[in-house]
């Protein structure tokens, strides 16, 4: 998309990572933004809703922030995310601080160009696809690119982090 930048996409190009993005109009009204990436993204860019990452920033119980990025329809499990990330309990981090530490708003947190870059795990099923889509740091856009390259870029962890 011609003309969108946030420092997710800035980020990319800066480290020559070949990316694309896709635009789609954002509901204010959305329960859920993952899923409303995954409708309008299923359908415009034909992946499956697995495909499709979110972004969740979690309170370590060390105190810190760190990042769990998995798959829109799956749930986090906590308890594996903390271990991945070498903290014995997780929990979702508080709004305020979340949208502070990134940089970003809620439903357009990516795990990319962040303010502060936080610990981050990415969940292992990425591994499973040539390509994966997350938030280019806002909503209504997302990136296209190898789970190789987000892994690398936010010097992440892989592990089994969903629940079931």
């Amino acid at each position: 998309m011609a003309g969108a930048s946030t420092p997710a996409i800035r980020t990319l190009t800066k480290a020559g990572v070949a990316h694309r993005v896709h635009a789609y109009t954002h509901d204010p009204r959305a329960d859920s933004y993952g899923a409303e990436a995954v409708d309008a993204l299923a359908e415009q860019v034909g992946v499956a809703a697995e495909q499709v990452f979110k972004t969740l920033v979690l309170e370590l119980s060390t105190g810190s922030l760190a990042v769990a990025v998995l798959p829109v329809p799956n749930s986090l499990w906590l308890k594996a995310a903390a271990a991945a990330l070498g903290a014995p309990k997780a929990s979702m981090a508080d709004k305020v601080k979340a949208e502070r530490t990134t940089g970003y708003v809620l439903g357009g947190i990516s795990p990319l160009g962040q303010r502060k870059s936080l610990p981050t795990v990415v969940d292992a099923s990425a591994l499973n696809w040539d390509r994966i889509l997350c938030s280019a740091g806002r909503r209504g856009l997302e990136i296209e690119l190898t789970a190789a390259d987000l892994i690398r870029l936010t010097s992440a962890v892989t592990a089994t982090v969903t629940a079931g």
